[in-house]
């Protein structure tokens, strides 16, 4: 092994593990999102890529110029700075300090203040850190219900990286299981994203993920939280009788009347009205009522994690309209009022848009299709409909088709173009 495969081995996996962090894996799918067809065509996979990457890092050979080329559109460097070795010698044994990006970001901004306040504690991993990182979960869980999911599923990633990253860290075993619950949130939160994108097997390896850290943590409520996340999955799939056992798992683990027990109940019932059982559907409304009623609002009600009795309404709109219950129409109509008072809570544009379509459900089975179209055009067009309420659109389309409603055609039309793959980020970071 040469001297000049060491030096450019160790800059490449220097250049990944910079912030923000890549596993191999990642930097494989970077380098071929960077690439054309002509570039890589005969690497089918990105385990063969990975593969490389372990190897060049490994010092065993050298990237030939098709991938240094990717690697240097990738990272904003010239082929000299990466693969160069002049001074390399000398670079490698006192590595220069990393200058701030050209075009710096939040998520830069925030983790070189979580770096700064871990160096200020002058140890691997202390109290100011593992605060920060809770104070930066809440915060990117408050962001979840306005922000696009694959704009914060970066942001998201990024900081999972660093607490990966922390993980090889000497620290007390106290911290070591506040930063697992971190890394536990994190994970969740990143697989709900992926669940919105419609990203099915990430979102199962990330769900995965985050029960494993739950259990290592002894954290009931998030391991709670992915199985109310898997039991969404399933009722998005119609697997409604899955949906259903699912939420009941999730009541049994949750801590009595915390979020994730709420939440569970109010699934359940949504479970149960597209199965079309009213008794049990009714059953878990009356349950999540007795619940949320004594509930004051939390300091950070747009927070995921966090029950808004508010939400409760919203369920109640979701339930009913799937039931087919009349009732629905007047809790959808309060829901969306409420929504559209920007001074009455923080702006939850994705929850607007779910809520127009639970009117333009309820509103069909009083046969007032002309506004339940007007509702569900408004809902395709205003950029918030996430991919995994699509069905929920199509529904209200297939039934204003049945009825012959004239403008079903258009609708379908701007359906159609809402789900072509630039009128939204399905494949996020």
């Amino acid at each position: 092994m040469s001297a000049e495969k060491k030096i450019i081995g160790a800059r490449l996996r220097e250049a990944r593990e910079s912030t923000p962090y890549w596993t191999r894996g990642e930097m494989a799918r970077l380098l071929r999102d960077k690439a054309t067809p002509e570039e890589l065509p005969h690497i089918a996979h990105v385990k063969d890529l990975t593969d490389m990457i372990k190897q060049w890092e490994a010092g065993k050979w050298i990237p030939r110029p098709r991938y240094r080329t990717l690697y240097c559109r990738l990272l904003g460097k010239t082929e000299a700075e990466l693969f160069g070795t002049d001074g390399a010698l000398a670079a490698l044994r006192s590595p220069p300090t990393p200058g701030p990006p050209a075009h710096g970001t939040d998520s830069d901004d925030e983790l070189e203040a979580l770096e700064l306040a871990r160096r200020v504690a002058a140890s691997d991993v202390g109290n100011e850190t593992l605060t920060a990182l809770e104070m930066t979960v809440d915060d990117l869980a408050s962001a979840y219900p306005r922000a696009a999911p694959a704009e914060l599923l970066t942001r998201i990633r990024q900081h999972i990286g660093y607490v990966s990253r922390l993980l090889r860290s000497q620290m007390t075993l106290v911290e070591r299981r506040r930063l697992i619950v971190v890394g536990g949130w994190l994970s969740l939160l990143a697989a709900t994203c992926d669940v919105d994108l419609d990203r099915r097997p990430a979102a199962a390896a990330r769900l995965r993920t985050a029960a494993q850290l739950g259990e290592h943590a002894e954290h009931p409520e998030i391991i709670a939280w992915t199985l109310e996340t898997q039991a969404w999955q399933a009722l998005t799939d119609g697997d409604y009788k899955a949906a259903v056992t699912l939420s009941q798992g999730a009541q049994e683990i949750a801590p009595r009347g915390s979020s994730a027990f709420i939440q569970a109940n109010a699934q359940e019932g949504r479970a149960w009205a597209r199965l079309g059982a009213a008794p049990e559907t009714r059953d878990a409304l009356a349950r999540v009522e007795r619940l949320v009623a004594p509930l004051p609002m939390p300091d950070r009600p747009e927070h995921h994690y966090r029950y808004d009795p508010a939400k409760s309404d919203a369920y109640m709109a979701t339930t009913l309209s799937w039931l087919g219950d009349p009732a629905a129409e007047h809790y959808a109509r309060g829901v969306l009022a409420r929504l559209e008072q920007p001074s009455a809570a923080p702006a939850r544009p994705r929850r607007a848009a779910s809520a127009r379509l639970d009117l333009a459900l309820a509103l069909l089975a009083t046969d007032q299709a002309d506004e339940a179209a007007h509702l569900t055009l408004e809902a395709i067009t205003s950029g918030r409909l996430v991919p995994s309420s699509h069905w929920r659109a199509a529904e209200v389309i297939n039934a204003l088709e049945a009825r012959g409603v004239p403008q079903a055609a258009d609708l379908r039309e701007a359906f159609r173009e809402l789900r072509t793959p630039a009128a939204h980020k399905i494949d996020g970071p």
